[in-house]
């Protein structure tokens, strides 16, 4: 089966955040928790979400995210987040690139000495983060109802520190996301990660596919959720 893959024209735009000026972001909130998902799974991680998202995907569990939020200065959030203590932080939203600072915010964390990860839609441009900030870039599945919004543009810049990753609902978007896989020969490029959508999806189901075809992909649940489950902060 041949992958499908949307137009690039379709690309989303920034989110309708007003940018401020002054060296701040929009912060829905800043927490310590453990990482849920990707390579750092289960390392005691600062999340900061900045607020706004361009994007409805059907499954989202961060809704909350989409408005709200308070001006934060840059300097003040590296500061919060070094008095955690812990080295790992991943710049999370809504959409954290909705906002241009980001970019301003990953240098600086970064800068910081700590290592950092980037959780971004694949709908806006990666290129400007910073090359030490581990990119996790979703790719939206038919059943997201985003996928028109997936920024192909972004597939060949990704590298050995980036991870890209499938959020399942069913069978067809596992064929999907499967034969985008190998055609695009993606897993040559960075490590692939595939989750099944809560509810919408069995995890073992979606584990048995895995091994059966032999992907060269990494099963992940989100340990969060597991632990959790939706419960914002944590």
């Amino acid at each position: 089966m041949t992958a499908v893959v949307s137009p690039s024209s379709a690309a989303a735009t920034p989110s309708e955040i007003v940018q401020s000026p002054l060296p701040r972001l929009k912060i829905t909130e800043i927490f310590l928790s453990l990482q849920g998902e990707a390579d750092t799974a289960g390392w005691p991680t600062v999340f900061v979400r900045l607020t706004g998202c361009p994007l409805r995907c059907v499954y989202c569990d961060t809704e909350y995210a989409f408005h709200g939020g308070q001006w934060r200065d840059i300097d003040d959030i590296v500061a919060e987040v070094l008095g955690h203590g812990v080295r790992h932080v991943c710049v999370t939203g809504g959409e954290p690139l909705a906002q241009k600072r980001c970019l301003v915010l990953l240098r600086a964390l970064c800068d910081a000495g700590l290592d950092v990860s980037l959780e971004t839609s694949g709908a806006l441009d990666v290129g400007g983060v910073d090359p030490r900030v581990s990119r996790v870039v979703d790719l939206k599945t038919p059943g997201s109802g985003e996928m028109a919004r997936n920024r192909l543009e972004n597939l060949p810049l990704l590298n050995a520190r980036d991870q890209l990753k499938f959020v399942l609902c069913d069978r067809a978007d596992y064929e999907w996301a499967r034969d985008m896989v190998a055609a695009q020969r993606l897993h040559e490029r960075c490590m692939m990660l595939f989750s099944p959508c809560k509810d919408r999806l069995d995890a073992r189901e979606l584990a048995d596919w895995i091994v059966a075809d032999r992907l060269p992909v990494r099963f992940q649940m989100q340990l969060h959720k597991i632990l959790w489950n939706d419960e914002p902060g944590r």
